[in-house]
């Protein structure tokens, strides 16, 4: 297994683990106040994850992916991004 693959996956299980472990949070706390603040501390984990592992990814295809396809698919992260905060 190539090692790019295998941090994506690791990242994406890490990723997955912070969810749930948010869900038994806010279970637990059983206030609207605490889930709210414990969402929006996932809101930021989300997109970090995102741009990680793209960018793993894109490292781990260096050889198979022109530059200019590189630069669209970057590009199209910081789009989702931008539209994330746009009103």
């Amino acid at each position: 297994m190539e090692k790019a693959l295998l941090m994506i996956i690791l990242l994406r299980i890490f990723s997955g683990s912070v969810d749930i472990t948010a869900a038994m949070l806010m279970y637990k706390f059983n206030d609207l106040e605490k889930a709210f603040y414990i969402n929006t501390l996932l809101a930021l984990v989300g997109p970090c994850v995102l741009i990680i592992t793209t960018g793993i990814a894109l490292f781990g295809l260096a050889e198979k992916i022109s530059i200019t396809r590189m630069v669209c698919l970057f590009a199209g992260i910081v789009l989702i991004l931008v539209s994330l905060k746009a009103e």
